[in-house]
């Protein structure tokens, strides 16, 4: 069972900045360990995803096979979340995260951006971006 924060006990959208760092944090812990049933409650069902290079996703039934092929992608999964921005119903926030990858067993790093479109309390839209190479590596190779 899932810890619920004072926000989406709400049913409301973070109204502070304070707020809306306690549900940026708060869903930073259920990627570790993956928490699919917790991770899914604080979505609409129609919800639509546009995150990096991946199809566009629509409801929790395609959410929830996204996070789960992630997960069984990457072992020892590790994530940090911080809130930028609270803008009426936006959030923003960046993250850097480590994992090993399965199938290559190498070390490996990400970063990127999110942005979340709020509706009750819920992700209703959730658009970001991904950047990530080998532990170590950070030259991307673009002059």
């Amino acid at each position: 069972m899932r810890a619920k924060t004072d926000v989406d006990v709400a049913g409301r959208n973070p109204q502070t900045f304070e707020e809306a760092s306690r549900l940026v944090k708060h869903v930073e812990g259920l990627f570790m360990p993956w928490d699919f049933e917790g991770l899914l409650a604080g979505f609409t069902d129609d919800c639509v995803v546009r995150y990096a290079e991946f199809p566009e996703m629509h409801g929790k039934a395609e959410l929830d096979k996204f996070f789960r092929g992630r997960a069984a992608r990457q072992k020892e999964y590790w994530l940090k979340k911080d809130l930028r921005l609270l803008m009426g119903n936006m959030i923003a926030n960046s993250w850097e995260c480590r994992w090993i990858d399965t199938k290559t067993h190498k070390k490996m790093w990400g970063w990127g951006m999110e942005m979340w479109t709020m509706r009750d309390g819920k992700i209703a839209i959730w658009e970001g971006t991904l950047n990530f190479n080998e532990e170590g590596k950070r030259d991307t190779g673009i002059v």
